[in-house]
This record gives C-alpha cells, sequence and structure tokens, in this order.
C-alpha cells in the first residue's frame, strides 16, 4: 500500500504542475527520468489505481474515495434496486431523481479522474511500445485501464449500444494529445474491444492481488462489453476461453456470506479497487449510504420489488448476508404495515410510506382507520411466489409486513452490506469491477438470447446453488417458475446476484426496457423509458464550456 501511496502522489504532482483548466488531461510529464524505465511505468500505473481511491486531494476536490464512490452511485442510483429514504443534500440524490445537472461534483469529478487515468495510461502505452520488452504486464495494464475507463464514461454519458451505434459517444484518447470532439458510440467501443484484446494478450496473471488486472480481468471485462454490442456469439467463446475447461462451479467464491469482505484476496474477484484499512473513509466510503452501522449514513434501503424478489427464497445468502432489516433492541410482537401513500403527489419528492399497525386475520392482516376496515392480502404471483397488497383510497398498493422496524421518515431501515466490513470496519471494503460471477450470467444471456435455452439456465442455477437457493428453487424447461421466458429468468437473477453493483440501470436500458421505479422512496414516482434522455448524464459544464464538445440533449 505504501508505493501505490506514494506513486499516486508524485504523479498527481507530475500531471498538475502543468495544469489548465480543462478537464482533458492535456498536460505533460515534466521528468523525463520517471519514464526511462520500468520502474517509472510501473509508478504511474500505481498511480492509476490510487486514482480510482482518490487519497490525495486532487485538483481541488477533498479525498474520500471519490472515483469509485461517485462510480457506484452514478451507475446505481438511478435504477429500480435502491430507496431513498427523504432527500439529502448530497449530489447523489439528483442522479437517483433524475435531475442532474452539468455542474453536479460527482459528475464532473468522475469525468475528470477518467480522463486523467486514460491520460497516464496513454503515457505508459507511448512509452513502453518504444521498448522491446518481454514482460508486457505493465503495458497490458495500461490498455486494459484505458478500456475501463472509455467503458465508464461512455455507458454513463451516451446512449447505450443497442441505441445506435451512430450517437455520440464521449470523447476518445488513444495517445497524450488532447481530444477536443466526442467520438460515435460505435467507435468507442470498437476502441475498447481492441484494448481489451491487447490487454489479454499482454497479461498473464495478476501482479498482486486483484487490485492489479491480469489476463483474465480484461477477458471478462470484454465478455461484458460483447454483451453490451449484442454480440452474443462472441460472449459464450470469451468465456469459454477464460475458463479453459474448468466448470463455472469452480471459479466462484464458495463463501458468499463473506466474499465481499474479503474481495481483494478471492480468486472469483477479477478486478476491484483493493483498499486497506488506512483508506477507510467512515461516511465518505462507497458504502456509506447503504450502511449505517459503525459511521455510515445508512440513508439508501433495498426497493420493496427488490426485497420481495430476495424473500421469495428465505436461504438466499444475497439477502440473509447482506441485507440487513434493523428491529429495536426488544423486537415487538405486533405487526406494522409499510406501504405508499397514494395521496402523495407525483413528483420529484416521491411518495411517502404510510405505517399502520395491523392484525393477523389467517394469511391477511386487517387495520382500521376512519372507521373503515382495510384488509393487507397475501397474494400469490407467478403462481407459485406471495407478496402483501392493500386497496387503499382507491389504489392497489404493494405493502411490506413485518414486526416494528426502526425506520427513517417511515422508511423502514434495511442496511446493505455489500461494501462493508473488511478487516473488521463496517464502512471499509474493496468495491469490484469485474468478478466471474458477472461472466457467468454474462454468458447467461447470451445462450437466453441464443435460444439457448437450458445452458442459459444451467448457467443461472450455478449462481442460484452458490447463493443457497435449495434444489426446488432451480430452473428448468420443465420448471420455469411462472417465469414466461429465460431471458426474465436471466434479467433477474442479474438483478438478484448484481444488486448494488452498478449493473441494474445499464441491464434495463441496453435491453430496451422501463425501469420501473413506483415504489416508496425520494424518488419520482414514475415508469422511466430507456429512449429518455436523462439516462446519459450530462457532459461537465468545466468540460464543454473549455473544449466546446456537444452537450447531451435534454441539458
Amino acid at each position: 500500500m505504501k508505493k501505490i501511496f506514494l506513486s499516486m502522489t508524485v504523479v498527481a504532482g507530475l500531471l498538475l504542475s502543468s495544469c489548465s483548466l480543462d478537464f482533458f488531461p492535456s498536460d505533460e510529464l515534466n521528468s523525463d527520468a520517471l519514464l526511462q524505465d520500468e520502474a517509472g511505468a510501473e509508478y504511474i500505473m500505481d498511480g492509476c489505481y490510487a486514482m480510482l481511491k482518490d487519497e490525495v486531494e486532487y485538483v481541488g476536490y477533498a479525498s474520500g474515495n471519490t472515483y469509485v464512490r461517485h462510480y457506484t452511485q452514478l451507475a446505481e442510483f438511478p435504477a429500480d434496486n435502491v430507496c431513498l429514504a427523504g432527500k439529502t443534500t448530497d449530489p447523489l440524490y439528483e442522479a437517483l431523481a433524475y435531475m442532474m445537472t452539468d455542474n453536479l461534483k460527482n459528475v464532473s469529478t468522475l469525468w475528470m479522474l477518467a480522463y486523467k487515468v486514460i491520460y497516464m495510461s496513454n503515457t505508459v502505452i507511448e512509452t513502453l511500445e518504444k521498448k522491446d520488452l518481454t514482460d508486457k504486464q505493465l503495458l497490458g495494464e495500461a490498455y486494459y485501464m484505458r478500456a475501463l475507463m472509455h467503458l465508464h464514461m461512455v455507458t454513463l454519458y451516451a446512449k447505450p449500444y443497442s441505441q445506435g451505434t451512430d450517437n455520440m459517444g464521449v470523447p476518445l484518447m488513444t495517445s497524450t494529445a488532447s481530444a477536443t470532439t466526442r467520438e460515435s458510440v460505435g467507435k468507442v467501443y470498437e476502441q475498447i474491444v481492441a484494448d481489451l484484446k491487447l490487454a489479454a494478450q499482454y497479461m498473464g496473471k495478476s501482479r498482486g492481488n486483484a487490485g492489479y488486472p491480469s489476463h483474465d480481468a480484461a477477458l471478462g471485462l470484454l465478455s461484458r462489453v460483447y454483451l453490451y454490442m449484442g454480440m452474443n456469439n462472441e460472449v459464450i467463446s470469451t468465456v469459454e476461453e477464460m475458463l479453459n475447461g474448468a466448470t463455472a462451479e469452480s471459479k466462484l467464491e464458495p463463501d458468499l456470506a463473506n466474499y465481499f469482505a474479503n474481495a481483494k484476496t478471492s480468486s472469483e474477484t477479477l478486478f476491484c479497487v483493493a483498499h486497506e484499512l488506512v483508506d477507510d473513509k467512515g461516511q465518505s466510503s462507497a458504502g456509506s449510504m447503504y450502511n449505517g452501522d459503525g459511521g455510515g449514513w445508512g440513508e439508501i434501503y433495498p426497493s420493496d420489488p427488490l426485497l420481495y424478489l430476495y424473500e421469495r427464497y428465505p436461504s438466499d445468502v444475497r439477502y440473509t448476508a447482506f441485507i440487513k432489516p434493523q428491529f429495536p433492541e426488544t423486537v415487538s410482537p405486533d405487526y406494522n404495515v409499510y406501504f405508499p401513500d397514494p395521496e402523495t403527489p407525483d413528483d420529484a419528492s416521491g411518495r411517502q410510506n404510510i405505517v399502520m399497525k395491523v392484525t393477523p386475520s389467517g394469511d391477511n392482516f386487517t387495520f382500521q382507520e376512519d372507521g373503515k376496515t382495510y384488509t393487507v392480502e397475501k397474494r400469490t404471483v407467478q403462481g407459485e411466489y406471495s407478496e402483501y397488497h392493500v386497496v387503499y383510497k382507491g389504489e392497489d398498493c404493494l405493502a411490506r409486513v413485518s414486526h416494528p422496524m426502526t425506520n427513517r421518515y417511515n422508511y423502514p431501515k434495511y442496511f446493505v452490506t455489500k461494501f462493508g466490513y473488511q478487516d473488521g470496519s463496517p464502512t471499509l471494503s474493496s468495491p469490484i469491477f469485474s468478478r466471474w460471477g458477472e461472466v457467468i450470467l454474462n454468458r447467461a444471456e447470451a445462450y437466453a438470447k441464443l435460444g439457448q435455452d437450458q445452458k442459459a439456465l444451467d448457467d443461472v442455477n450455478v449462481i442460484r446453488k452458490r447463493a443457497g437457493i435449495p434444489a426446488e428453487g432451480m430452473f428448468s424447461a420443465a420448471n420455469m417458475h411462472g417465469y414466461a421466458t429465460v431471458f426474465d429468468v436471466v434479467m433477474d437473477e442479474r438483478r438478484l446476484e448484481l444488486a448494488f453493483e452498478g449493473y441494474r440501470m445499464f441491464d434495463v436500458y441496453r435491453n430496451n426496457m422501463d425501469m420501473d421505479r413506483r415504489y416508496p422512496g425520494a424518488q419520482p414516482w414514475a415508469i422511466v423509458k430507456p429512449d429518455y434522455n436523462h439516462i446519459q448524464y450530462p457532459i461537465p459544464n468545466a468540460e464543454w464550456t473549455v473544449s466546446g464538445i456537444q452537450q447531451n440533449p435534454g441539458y
């Protein structure tokens, strides 16, 4: 860790020595000595990884895991997995509510840091390509990081590939020279593919823990890129190359309950932002909004639809290990029902929860209000699963029934711990950018889209078995558990397995699906269409006003 921190400090200082107002890293390294040998290139690459953590005060932005924190929030919060219990002054609210502006700190910081990493990667590429190297590991790492950052930028600041390859993408930087135009989405993806192929060719095993990329990390990311491009056969062949005869089961961490706390040393992790105890930023950490234990904010909870999906199988480790309902120290034997108030205006404030004490009545519950009895009805969905509904003031509302929970503004607290408890700290983790669980589900989706249904279900079942789902919960062509298509099965499994990791928004919109956000929370009560302009973030004001590149529509 000491080496990475030091190299970050050195590189950041060099980059800032000739700083301009432009967010594009057109700065020049002022020390030729740094690039005289591979040690200098290693320092710069280590600086790239440290920059994801933003360990230093950089261009006026205070330390606080800025890149990884902002990325996980911007990629996840506009989806349908989370509920914010009341408004916040943090710019995460604008992302959650699709109210982004081009001067938001998170939107600007992510852009700036990504292109700084790209610039530093290009510096290494331009240096090492001139040398006759036997070991090209560092060169491969540079190509990987350039690809990863371009992928983050084009998925966040441009429309999905499936909506048109000629749409505006993002500036494509393949050298240390400044880029002042936006290339098409198609061209950006083509470059990402080319970079990842070179990265896979040059890299072997990582030169450390999962905080360094490897051959498999490059191929794993390539499988995602092919999936986003609709190249399903290439997804399958890439995953097969990665497996090299091994089974999918053998690539998964058996101890799922403890996987995320130990992600940087697990063989399932292909690439993560590796943190040490010294990197623990408490309330500024990637998981601080999810977990209120030990210093986190604890204001972002799983959405009601996601909770119901998890609760179909009580043994699901992805629920029991990572989603923690909060009860008073003495749990009441009574029951409460929580459901959205139909009289809340359908605007940016979202719908608030109504909380009522209920009385058991067979499989149902009842409560009284103004002399009227309301039934909270247990209903069967998809032929075999259960959820509660109440018809209240003329509207059929999805409801939750539980013993009285601790709450925030009538939103029952469910802490999420996927981003915590590394080295015993509730707010410390090594957030994952790529892992085998995703790769297997990439192949499952590709199989489903090619009509190879049983192979898709087999991959899904591998994931479900590891999660502790019993045999009766496995899928087959003869038992689809009420799902209409195998594709629907895969989409829900991706939602369950990859929740809060920054995939759901992309999964919905790249498949031209609607995002249904009609559940309690501070987000607007609405269905977001995949052609809505604000599914892409605005180009930062500090960028487009200086470089003159075109702003996204609707901003």
